[in-house]
């Protein structure tokens, strides 16, 4: 496990750090990596939801490593796919959810990409809004 930066190197596409990219009709022979997490957040206006998997399971984001270059460090970007119905209500697309058991089917492309990067089946989600607390002075 290696930390690293969000975003791809802004100096070669036009000043802007693009931290996803889009699985349909993509291929990705090489350097895949997963980011592990227990939960994303997803936003609709000024309201924040936390999205976890129904069972409260941690699980890997699909994602795709770039080596550092220059000053740039080490980074990666979130492969997308279309949202599920949960998270749809909220906005159009989310990580691709890798589960536990299909770790190492993603890291050593011993299944097709396209079993791997589906939207999760409804009811797979548990959203609950984020409630910000008044700060008291």
């Amino acid at each position: 496990m290696i930390e690293a930066a969000w975003g791809s190197n802004p100096r070669f596409s036009d000043g802007v750090s693009f931290r996803f990219m889009r699985s349909e009709g993509q291929s990705f022979p090489r350097q895949r990596c997963l980011v592990p997490a227990s939960e994303f957040h997803v936003r609709n206006g000024d309201r924040t939801f936390r999205v976890t998997l129904d069972g409260g399971n941690f699980f890997y984001l699909a994602a795709l490593w770039e080596p550092a270059m220059g000053d740039w460090p080490v980074s990666y970007r979130i492969v997308t796919v279309d949202a599920n119905p949960e998270v749809m209500r909220y906005q159009e697309r989310h990580g691709a959810i890798i589960h536990r058991r299909q770790v190492m089917q993603w890291l050593d492309l011993t299944v097709p990409e396209t079993a791997l990067l589906v939207t999760p089946p409804a009811n797979s989600f548990v959203i609950e809004e984020i409630v910000r607390q008044p700060v008291l002075l």
